[in-house]
């Protein structure tokens, strides 16, 4: 055996033992962990699998690593029985012994054939435990990696692909289907994503890993799950579509009745604005009354369609539909009764100058000012304009005005005042 560097100062008995246990030590911690590492499910599932990709490429290298690693132990497990030979010899080694043992425990004495780097490489034992633990902390990484994506993927897309198809059967049982309804081809495109997703995430799962910042521990990360996270929101969110139209089905006939009787109301509201529009017009003079609207022909005929839907179970197409009315529905009766209100406001108040003139006609009564001449005529004037057909609400509002006004004066004891204009 050459030696091919100086190991340092002859080692004595002592060293030499301590140097042996230390490196058998060593040697069953390498051997256990390659076992190990041969019988690591990742492993077995890598060798059976039909890579692509990057973990094609990763795998290759790691194989032939984990080769290399298999020769190092066979070449370093030769050394440490040859060195051990070698003590056994002699209970008290002599010189030349501890000379042959210092080198082949701390000099270059072991050499390996045939690796891809080199045809002949030389170690010093405790350098071939360190490359052998290089070469094997990227093995297991490759190897735990791998192992953690299918451990983690795979079975979260099958229990994804099962609520999929179950999400389907109700989808295509209220009519939602591709190409008729925007959730059926939510539906087809994950579908076909799920699919793709597994094939990837089985012949290459290298691509679908996030390495840890920082960490050089083997399987140091976590699998990427951003691609069936995007999936399954968006399954939940067809869901949720699928389970309102089939909701439409359940409460469709309640809630046809209901936008019905909004409608009918809106009808009859618009219907009353109509005939208080007459009676405005025929009983008050010089006032703007607005033109009202007719019926909501356009939304009966949306009902109409609607429950043309729901006799042929067309709940996808009903739902959006139902929706729609109910809003404009409220919007059409919310709309009716402000034409009403703008309609009936000059019979509103004309309603109120006679309350008011009444008012205090019954003021002055109470005070025995009722007889009064000039209150009796001021009232007599103002009585007639607001029950007069047409009456005109400005010239009556100055009436009632000049009648309260006296009235007013009068119960303050100020007595009649002549008011020019207001006589």
């Amino acid at each position: 055996m050459g030696v091919t560097g100086h190991p340092g100062p002859v080692m004595d008995r002592d060293e030499v033992d301590r140097a042996l246990a230390r490196l058998g030590a060593e040697h069953k911690a390498v051997e256990d962990s390659l076992l190990a590492l041969q019988d690591h499910a990742g492993r077995r599932l890598l060798e059976g699998a039909e890579l692509t990709g990057t973990t094609k490429d990763r795998w290759a290298a790691t194989e032939r690593k984990i080769t290399l690693l298999w020769t190092y132990f066979d070449a370093y497990t030769a050394a440490l029985r040859e060195a051990r030979e070698v003590r056994a010899r002699r209970r008290w080694p002599g010189r030349e012994e501890l000379a042959e043992l210092t080198e082949r425990l701390r000099g270059e004495s072991v050499t390996v054939s045939g690796s891809p780097a080199k045809l002949a490489e030389r170690f010093t034992l405790e350098r071939l435990v360190e490359r052998m633990n290089e070469l094997y902390a990227d093995s297991l990484d490759m190897v735990v990696t791998a192992d953690a994506v299918w451990s983690a993927l795979p079975a979260r897309i099958d229990l994804l692909a099962a609520e999929l198809h179950r999400t389907r059967s109700l989808a295509h049982s209220v009519g939602v289907r591709p190409g008729e309804h925007p959730s059926g081809d939510d539906l087809e495109a994950i579908t076909h994503e799920l699919a793709s997703l597994r094939s990837q995430v089985v012949t290459d799962p290298l691509a679908f890993w996030r390495p840890a910042a920082g960490s050089s521990a083997p399987g140091g990360g976590r699998p990427d799950t951003d691609r069936y996270d995007r999936a399954a929101r968006a399954l939940e969110d067809v869901r949720r579509e699928i389970e309102a139209v089939l909701q439409v089905r359940q409460d469709s006939e309640t809630r046809l009745l209901r936008l019905r009787d909004v409608l009918s109301r809106a009808d009859r509201t618009l219907a009353e604005a109509r005939a208080a529009r007459g009676e405005v017009l025929a009983k008050i003079a010089a006032s703007e009354v607005p033109v009202v609207s007719g019926p909501p022909t356009a939304l009966q005929e949306r009902l109409a369609t609607a429950a043309e839907y729901r006799r042929h179970a067309q709940w996808h197409r009903l739902s959006p539909l139902l929706e729609a009315l109910e809003r404009e529905a409220e919007e059409e009766l919310l709309r009716a009764r402000e034409q009403l209100t703008a309609v009936t406001a000059p019979l509103a108040v004309r309603a109120e100058l006679r309350g008011r003139l009444d008012a205090y006609k019954a003021k002055v009564a109470r005070h025995g000012m009722a007889e009064d001449p000039l209150l009796v005529e001021r009232y007599d004037v103002a009585r007639r304009m607001l029950w007069s057909a047409p009456c005109d609400l400005r010239v009556a509002e100055q009436a009632v005005l000049r009648y309260q006004r006296l009235a007013a004066d009068m119960l303050s004891g100020a007595g009649p005042v002549d008011r020019g204009g207001m006589q």
